[in-house]
């Protein structure tokens, strides 16, 4: 499976990444890492690459360490072999249920996502085809570390599989599953994947089967835990800053001391047996888009064909520069095309999949893509193609490199897969793949009888692909050659003291100096990236009456082509310069910030405006609101927006209709969208701030350079929101043949972050829904009742305008939205009866302040940090008096802030769900 792809093969999951490193410099190892640690009684050191190196223990345990003293965080991540793979009939969707189990605490860690909420801890379990890992994230300390390390090795062995815990849990993971059956692209996975396999498991969906998840028997369960989760079944990882030797120690005598299990692992010998002709099916539900999709069978992701035929889809489905792209969204036949490898241990499949709009004949987009597709072998890649692919894989992997966290859990497929250094060989070989072979694997598996086309129509010469044993992962590995670590940066305080005191503060100059206030913060980091955030204000409210479609579609256009450069030229600049995300908020490396400011800048000022791509723009517009329609959350959202405005149609701030927006988009010229540039775009007002390793003068001139002198033509003042009183009322709106429904409460409140009140019901929030699973909603709505998924409370306060508002989203069956909304009020209603507990408000604050410190610790989120102070005259002085705010908070504060501001009588509630389904037991 390419590293372009790590996102797509998590579907089943609820996090994924892509990925970034430069390979040229030779590592700089932290004082820790410089020196191999004595290695306790019985463990041996295993094989060492590109700064990680590997621990075997007795009991058959696996440790990988890779220290990083750049950021002031650590990544405790650890990785079972067990997935979906490993599921016998009448078990699917086990694997997943019981990592949901696994977060339910065992004898000595009762409360584990207490713990975490407490420690501010980053976290979550995912599960896919051959593996299942937890990982947790959070500010590097002994504490924390021992704790994480400690609490994995518990639970590995002596988790609480409970029949109790599984009847709440059973329903959660259940409106997990109604969740998926409501997405148009997950519906097309599954029934892509029980099409195209007759016998592999991995025909069988990661969620599993309805009827398995509300029937499986917890003796089931506990078996499988036993099986499975035992040290020679699992790999741990940890990234980031941390003593080396005293974390082996650690893992020594948490996981060391676990017997060896006795048990053998079971053996898997069904194999998929070659596909003998091409297949179709339909999914007829009710939305608002069509998919059209085309899946072929592929080898092991150990094999090198995966990886060329994912390289084969790259190109075929990029935007804006792939061949599907270009055959079927600019022509307007398609509003979207993608790729979605499932790849694993095992042969896997490759999918292709268009988007069209509803209504849209459908047929001419099937044939114009099984043709591009099957005749991809006769047209091999251009040396352009090429260069271009090369280039995002190694820019991706430079991402991943210089980023541990996400290297921690990206490694958990390799692993999965039989060696963590697969990852670096998958790397080496996207390098040295030609045109030759990419075309060769696409001519041996992309043809007819090796097709399954999914829709949301015998023949004497069969055309079979047959699909080749995996190779020996020993001569995969024969042929790897490590590399030099990357070097790491500095170790960065994220104190706000400290940040204030590394920031150079440069106030608005007169032309050709930049009218924008500036925030430069020089650092050394790992890889020698900088992030940038800069923000551009204008218009005023009367200025900008009418123009909201008008600012969307312009604000669209940028990306789309310059004076100089069309799309796909400025996407392959973008690319060069190592510019990873949009003109307002990206990161580069050092030696490519000055050319980076100076492209941003002609993005910005020049853009091209070209007519096709707005006639394809307003197009793609138009199809994405088309698909909320009938969606339960847009549906919700757009009511609750309705019933909360009080401005005139045409304001700025005023909520529409779908129905509006869709008109409104549809009704905007080009013409207009030119005029809004010329008048409003400038860089009169606003601000950038710049976070890593640059030189200062250099980014300071090349800023002047790119928006000095660019003045914007229209008057700027800001366009706030104004207080209003709603009274409350209940809405219900029928979502007909969706399995799920959306919850969603407010309640409007007059309050400002500067206000004394505020970070009080800062931590009320926080407490109440705001702080994961750990909640007192949570605890009510998702672990005793288990009627829902998700639920969350949220708290928007404004910096200058006093119109904020408390709010409450959750999911849920149709038939237990009722209950949500009941278990919602009755536990405010009790909140504000009986109060916080003084141990609730002191793992609030210690949760907060601690995530407080990891929001601080990567220079992305300082720098964004950086320009929304500025715009609000502050610096980070104001987040440190907060964060001493909330450290002295006391109890009475703490509740006689919730009993003056929130108060269900006052919540409107708006609930989307299908109303026949509402009335089923």
């Amino acid at each position: 499976m390419s590293l372009r792809h790590l996102r797509l093969a998590v579907l089943a999951v609820s996090l994924g990444f892509t990925f970034v490193s430069p390979w040229a410099r030779a590592a700089t190892a932290s004082p820790a890492a410089s020196t191999a640690p004595t290695l306790p009684p019985g463990v041996t050191q295993g094989p060492s690459a590109e700064g990680i190196s590997e621990y075997r223990f007795a009991n058959g345990f696996k440790l990988l360490l890779l220290p990083d003293d750049s950021k002031p965080t650590v990544t405790v991540n650890i990785t079972y072999l067990v997935g979906s793979r490993h599921e016998n009939y009448g078990e699917t969707g086990m694997a997943h249920l019981l990592e949901h189990l696994m977060f339910k605490g065992s004898p000595r860690n009762p409360a584990i996502p207490q713990e975490f909420s407490k420690r501010g801890m980053n976290f979550n379990g995912t599960t896919w085809l051959d593996r299942t890992n937890y990982y947790e994230t959070f500010e590097a300390g002994k504490d924390n570390l021992q704790w994480a390390i400690s609490m994995e090795a518990d639970r590995m062995v002596n988790s609480r599989i409970a029949r109790k815990d599984l009847d709440s849990e059973m329903t959660v993971v259940r409106n997990e599953f109604e969740s998926g059956e409501t997405s148009p692209p997950r519906v097309m996975l599954k029934r892509m994947q029980s099409v195209a396999y007759d016998w592999h498991s991995y025909g069988r969906n990661t969620i599993g089967a309805r009827s398995d998840i509300e029937n499986v028997r917890i003796e089931n369960l506990q078996a499988f835990y036993r099986t499975y989760y035992q040290p020679d079944n699992a790999v741990l990882l940890i990234a980031g800053k941390f003593d080396p030797a005293q974390v082996l120690q650690w893992v020594n005598q948490s996981f060391g001391r676990i017997p060896k299990p006795k048990r053998k692992l079971p053996e898997f010998w069904t194999v998929e047996p070659t596909q003998d002709g091409e297949r179709q099916f339909a999914i007829r539900r009710r939305g608002d888009l069509q998919l059209v999709a085309l899946g072929y069978k592929m080898p092991s992701a150990l094999h090198p064909d995966a990886t060329a035929l994912s390289f084969a889809s790259d190109i075929l489905t990029d935007t804006p520069n792939g061949r599907l792209h270009k055959l079927l969204v600019e022509k307007g036949l398609a509003t979207q095309v993608y790729a979605m490898p499932l790849s694993g241990y095992a042969p896997g499949l490759q999918m292709i999949v268009a988007q069209v709009k509803a209504g849209a004949d459908i047929e001419p987009v099937k044939q114009a893509m099984i043709s591009a597709v099957e005749s991809f072998s006769t047209t091999p890649p251009t040396a352009e193609e090429i260069a271009r692919l090369r280039r995002e894989s190694a820019n991706n992997f430079e991402t991943l490199q210089n980023n541990p966290q996400q290297m921690a859990v990206a490694m958990s497929n390799a692993i999965a897969r039989g060696d963590w250094r697969l990852v670096f060989i998958e790397r080496d070989l996207e390098q040295r793949l030609t045109s030759a072979d990419i075309a060769a694997a696409a001519g041996r598996y992309f043809r007819r009888d090796n097709r399954t086309v999914g829709l949301y129509l015998p023949e004497d010469h069969p055309q079979r692909a047959e699909v080749p044993p995996a190779p020996s992962l020993e001569s995969l590995l024969a042929q790897y050659q490590p590399r030099a670590a990357i070097a790491s940066g500095e170790a960065f305080d994220p104190a706000p003291g400290n940040i204030e005191q590394r920031t150079t503060r440069v106030a608005p100059g007169q032309p050709p100096y930049t009218a924008l206030k500036l925030a430069l913060l020089p650092k050394q980091s790992r890889g020698q990236t900088v992030s940038v955030s800069m923000n551009l204000e204008f218009g005023d409210a009367e200025s900008l009456f009418g123009q909201r479609a008008v600012a969307s579609l312009t604000a669209a256009m940028l990306m789309r082509g310059t004076r100089d450069l069309d799309r796909r030229q400025l996407a392959d600049e973008f690319t060069r310069l190592k510019i990873n995300g949009n003109v307002y908020r990206f990161q580069t490396t050092r030696e490519n910030l000055v050319p980076a400011f100076a492209l941003v800048g002609e993005v910005l000022r020049h853009p091209r405006m070209d007519p096709a791509e707005f006639a394809q723009l307003k197009n793609e517009t138009v199809a994405a609101l088309e698909a909320t329609r009938k969606e339960p959350d847009s549906r919700a959202g757009e009511a609750l927006q309705l019933h909360f405005n009080h401005y005139p149609d045409g304001d700025w701030r005023a909520a529409q209709t779908v129905e509006q927006r869709i008109a409104a988009v549809q009704a905007v010229t080009l013409e207009q969208v030119q005029a809004f540039h010329r008048r409003f775009y400038g860089a009169s007002h606003g601000e950038v701030a710049v976070v890593g390793d640059f030189d200062a003068e250099a980014a300071r001139k090349a800023i002047d350079a790119a928006f000095g002198g660019w003045a914007s033509g229209a008057p700027y003042a800001r366009v706030l929101q104004t207080w209003a009183d709603i009274p409350p009322k209940r809405i219900v709106i029928d979502t007909p043949d969706k399995e799920n429904g959306v919850y969603l409460a407010r309640q409007n409140i007059r309050l400002r972050d500067d206000d004394p009140d505020y970070p009080a019901l800062a931590v009320a929030n926080y407490l109440l829904g705001g702080s994961s699973l750990k909640s007192r909603l949570a605890d009510r709505i998702r672990q005793k009742d288990g009627l829902s998924y998700g639920i969350n409370s949220g708290l928007q306060v404004g910096a200058i305008s006093d119109a904020g508002y408390f709010s409450v989203r959750a999911i849920a069956a149709p038939q237990n939205l009722d209950k949500v909304d009941a278990a919602v009020r009755e536990e405010i209603a009790r909140l504000i009866r009986d109060g916080f507990t003084e141990e609730e408000l002191l793992r609030a604050k210690s949760g907060i302040l601690q995530q407080r410190n990891q929001q601080r610790a990567g220079d992305g989120g300082i720098a964004t940090s950086w320009s929304a102070l500025m715009n609000l005259d502050r610096s980070f002085l104001w987040q440190q008096q907060l964060d001493l705010k909330l450290a002295d908070l006391t109890l009475a504060q703490l509740n006689a802030a919730v009993r003056k501001y929130i108060d269900p009588a006052r919540m409107t509630v708006v609930i989307a769900r299908d109303e026949a389904k509402a009335s089923q037991p």
